[in-house]
């Protein structure tokens, strides 16, 4: 069985701002490629500027009255428009990612600096933390030890996220705190720097002490060690 053919309607889309001849408005308000407000003025008196200026009259605001249109380059504005959408897309997907630290009970200090810097710098990314301390044997009979460390760790992590609840321990071996980064412009505007390794100690090279027999040079030995040489021989 066929069913008759039903034609479907599209709606032509809407572009987001009104360009040049596409504007309907008699009177506008112009603001200048500077920003620069130049009052209100008839439609044509604002193409004709525009165009003298070898730029486009935007509508950025039509709702307002009179409508407050700008002049701009529309290549340059399209190319702001995406980039400033691409940043905002990429900070809410920083928003939405979870990064897992994991502490012990008896950190060393270097181990805790460096596990602060990588928070910092996630923190500074958008992206939450979530902070875990695991208790193992003998160390569940003594948790206040962990929850120093945790406390100390989110208060040391402050200028930069916040914890959203307190520490709390998930069932009997785990401590945990989530934190989340602070708006950007409550954040300090300098990162401070990772803390670097130690340098690596070569043992197996060979040491630069002499031999315990061989004998060293004279302007080497001790006083009174070239007298017994020579005594010797």
């Amino acid at each position: 069985m066929s069913y008759p053919y039903r034609s479907r309607s599209f709606q032509p889309r809407e572009p987001k701002y009104r360009r040049n001849g596409k504007i309907r408005a008699r009177e506008v308000r112009v603001v200048d490629e500077n920003k620069q407000q130049l009052g209100v003025m008839a439609l044509n008196e604002a193409l004709r500027l525009a165009q003298n200026k070898g730029m486009d009259l935007l509508e950025i605001v039509p709702n307002a009255v009179p409508p407050v249109c700008r002049i701009v380059n529309y290549g340059k504005f399209q190319y702001e428009e995406s980039k400033r959408a691409k940043e905002h897309h990429s900070r809410q997907g920083g928003a939405n990612k979870i990064k897992e630290l994991q502490l012990t009970p008896g950190i060393a200090a270097h181990d805790f600096d460096t596990k602060l810097a990588h928070a910092i710098h996630f923190l500074s990314q958008d992206m939450k933390i979530c902070v875990k301390l695991r208790f193992r044997g003998r160390q569940r009979i003594h948790k206040e030890f962990g929850f120093q460390v945790v406390n100390r760790f989110v208060t040391e992590a402050a200028a930069y996220g916040r914890a959203d609840a307190p520490p709390k321990m998930l069932g009997e071996r785990d401590l945990s705190v989530i934190l989340s980064p602070l708006p950007r412009d409550k954040r300090p505007k300098t990162m401070p720097a990772a803390p670097r390794p130690a340098p690596a100690i070569d043992v197996e090279s060979p040491s630069a002490q002499p031999e315990p027999n061989e004998i060293l040079p004279v302007d080497a030995q001790e006083p009174g060690q070239s007298e017994l040489s020579a005594a010797k021989e």
